[in-house]
């Protein structure tokens, strides 16, 4: 599938970033490559359903995201784009920028309010200061299993959120996966909250996550996710939290020597149009980005979740030292965080938080 590339001169003033830092990002992205290869996944499945009839204007569409090529998130964009173009024949032209060329989330979510950019995935995290109902997941050990989220991200609770999300220059058409949280640092085996005493972890600019660290001893500094490779090989930071289909693309392997498998985290992607942009497709086109955004939720997932076992085993066959943590030893890190969900209780609120958990236990009982 052919991606419209830019040059790197006109990538550097569009999203705003020195021309040597996107020929060290270009670098790391043929490294990606190469490890994307080599980890199986789902193929790309074909396109279903009929070609849509437009209003016979042609449309260029700008899609960005944080994470390598060699991520589950940029796999599920190339599905969205052979969608989008193979249904739209032609009309609609999808251009995949990945690894942060147009920016970081927030940057990514300034320009689809401002009509520079048409759409972006990020994780609902940093958007914390937007939306604050999505705070609600960023709370420790709120869905013991991936399919807990599916449940409650696409029925009703989710498709609510979704709708208050369709404000302040943007509509939310989907959901995708992030994934679980895991740990990594390169200066201690962490297996309880006291290994983490005095450690420097990288965070997002988001104030339960930073509560979270610091609920458990460490230190949280928050960085933008595009300069975090070189604060971990720096020692700026010691430490980070992603899932593990992110450690791995990101090469995170290679300056952090022990992992965590904690579970801590479970965080959504949201699929976000550009309100302008949105506004000027006709309803057809518009109904086609909404059925291609939730295929493509749904097939990122399954390459996420194929990808993650074998993603950890490869991070171990590299030299990464990994902890699983047990049922004891997690239950010991909920009881240390439990301040936290008194703390955020009425700032989420309540509702909202006893209505996810009750359905994602339902399947449980």
């Amino acid at each position: 599938m052919k991606t419209t590339a830019l040059p790197f001169s006109h990538l550097a003033q569009r999203a705003g970033r020195p021309f040597a830092a996107l020929v060290t990002a270009a670098a790391m992205s043929f490294t990606a490559v190469a490890a994307h290869a080599a980890t199986e996944m789902p193929p790309i499945p074909e396109v279903q359903g009929d070609v849509v009839e437009g209003d016979g204007n042609d449309y260029n569409l700008k899609f960005n995201i944080g994470l390598t090529q060699s991520s589950a998130q940029y796999r599920g964009l190339e599905y969205f784009k052979k969608i989008v173009e193979e249904r739209g024949d032609g009309h609609i032209t999808v251009e995949a920028f990945h690894s942060a060329q147009l920016g970081d989330d927030l940057q990514s979510v300034s320009a689809l309010q401002a009509g520079t950019l048409e759409m972006t995935a990020p994780s609902t995290s940093p958007m914390v200061s937007m939306f604050p109902q999505f705070a609600v997941f960023d709370l420790p050990f709120l869905f013991p299993q991936p399919e807990d989220a599916d449940r409650v991200l696409d029925g009703e609770i989710g498709q609510q959120m979704l709708e208050e999300a369709s404000s302040k220059g943007l509509v939310a058409i989907g959901w995708a996966e992030n994934g679980y949280r895991q740990l990594t640092d390169s200066g201690v085996a962490v297996s309880e909250p006291s290994d983490l005493e005095g450690l420097k972890i990288r965070t997002m600019q988001n104030p339960i996550h930073l509560d979270i660290w610091r609920t458990l001893g460490a230190n949280p500094t928050p960085m933008s996710f595009a300069e975090l490779f070189t604060a971990l090989e720096q020692n700026v930071v010691d430490g980070q939290e992603n899932p593990w289909n992110t450690i791995k693309s990101s090469r995170f392997n290679e300056v952090q020597q022990y992992a965590t498998e904690t579970n801590h985290v479970y965080t959504p992607f949201i699929t976000l149009v550009s309100e302008r942009f949105w506004n000027r497709l006709p309803e057809s086109y518009q109904q086609l980005l909404r059925e291609a955004a939730t295929d493509m939720g749904e097939y990122e997932r399954e390459v996420s979740r194929s990808m993650s076992d074998q993603i950890k085993q490869d991070l171990a066959d590299s030299g990464m030292e990994i902890t699983t943590l047990t049922p004891e030893q997690v239950a010991v890190f909920q009881e240390t965080l439990e301040p936290v969900y008194a703390q955020w209780r009425d700032k989420i609120g309540g509702d909202l938080i006893d209505s996810i958990r009750d359905e994602a236990s339902a399947e449980q009982q």
